[in-house]
């Protein structure tokens, strides 16, 4: 359930149905056929990452031009070595929001260096980021700019 605009004298309460339809990369036709029922009439986009493994950030990209219906011509990856066609999402009107999971597994000396590659995904695709140490509760307590990121995306679907 989200309240639009909560709190505002135009808030109105939705039911939000969310579909977890995997990452899988494989290139079976029938994977992506399968994943492919559940994109029509998708309202927004929540791209979820593990922040410990480089490879599952660069396949947001795939997953994310093959759920635009952009995919066009399915070669294997799309990503080779942080190549990829950044005007494939210039107009994009559906709402994006991209998640990174396991924050709390990154070592202190490498997340400026993670967050930042991870920032640039977020600004690719106009969207806001999230990124959660999932073993702490207060990274989407009510008030915290988490939270407020995660309201405004359901705003905008």
């Amino acid at each position: 359930i989200h309240d639009y605009k909560e709190g505002t004298p135009e808030e109105k309460t939705y039911y939000i149905e969310l579909w977890d339809v995997g990452g899988s990369v494989g290139s079976a036709t029938s994977v992506k056929s399968t994943r492919a029922v559940f994109y029509n009439s998708l309202n927004g986009i929540i791209l979820v990452h593990d922040l410990t493994n480089k490879k599952s950030s660069q396949n947001l990209y795939r997953w994310s031009l093959e759920a635009l219906n952009r995919d066009v011509a399915p070669t294997g990856v799309l990503v080779t070595n942080g190549d990829y066609d950044r005007e494939q999402f210039a107009d994009n009107q559906i709402p994006l929001l991209v998640i990174g999971t396991k924050l709390d597994q990154i070592p202190e000396t490498k997340r400026n260096e993670v967050l930042t590659r991870t920032a640039f995904l977020a600004e690719d695709f106009n969207a806001e980021e999230i990124n959660l140490d999932c073993t702490n509760p207060r990274y989407l307590a009510a008030g915290s700019s988490n939270a407020v990121k995660l309201s405004r995306f359901f705003d905008k679907v």
